[in-house]
């Protein structure tokens, strides 16, 4: 049954069809900010439209254009920046003091909303997705019948291939909630993916190895 408290917003920002979300409490009326980039100010006044609180941040992964609105959103609020463990090395100019380390598994919870973190490398080494009830927020590690690109540094397509791997094993009921909108839908399910998407329909790594071999 949806938790009733659940709050998600996903919204489209900046010039390379980034998707930033909200992801709250309905009760408390407070929320986590999901790859602030691009339009803090935009970003602030979403919240204030929809009557929540900016509480956390959280990051999917390190690139520009998932952070780049990250640092004047500090500027205006001080609250923590959650992060994988194994990304922290690569976040330039994220004050230690904000900084929250997490490895997989990890959970926050605001109100009754319960986001447990899972560690997804490949696309970056601490890439990590947001798992909320029966939702995925993916960052760039699975798109709409695509996945992350694995040619940028620390990318590694074994990586990637056992983190998709992972999310196969999701409820196919699961909604995917990307980090880009490069599809004709804006969201998906993990049950559409692991029978539409090409790259979650290789049966071994060396198959998958190949396409990025190419």
């Amino acid at each position: 049954m949806p938790n009733p408290d659940l709050f998600i917003k996903q919204m489209q920002i900046g010039p390379m069809e980034n998707f930033v979300y909200f992801i709250g409490s309905r009760s408390k009326k407070e929320c986590a900010v999901v790859d602030c980039a691009w339009d803090a100010p935009a970003i602030l006044k979403a919240a204030e439209d929809e009557g929540y609180k900016i509480t956390n941040a959280l990051v999917s992964h390190y690139h520009y254009d998932h952070t780049n609105a990250l640092p004047e959103l500090l500027k205006k609020l001080d609250i923590p920046v959650y992060v994988n463990k194994e990304e922290v090395p690569w976040m330039k100019g994220l004050a230690a003091s904000n900084t929250r380390a997490v490895t997989s598994g990890d959970k926050l919870k605001i109100g009754d909303v319960e986001i447990r973190f899972i560690h997804t490398p490949g696309h970056t080494p601490g890439s990590h997705c947001f798992h909320v009830e029966d939702n995925l927020v993916s960052g760039d590690t699975l798109f709409i019948n695509a996945c992350g690109r694995t040619d940028l540094p620390g990318g590694d397509p074994a990586q990637l291939y056992e983190s998709l791997g992972k999310l196969k094993k999701l409820d196919e009921k699961t909604v995917l909630y990307p980090g880009h909108n490069y599809a004709a839908q804006p969201t998906s399910t993990i049950g559409d993916e692991k029978h539409n998407n090409p790259f979650m329909q290789f049966a071994s790594l060396d198959q998958f190895l190949n396409v990025f071999r190419r």
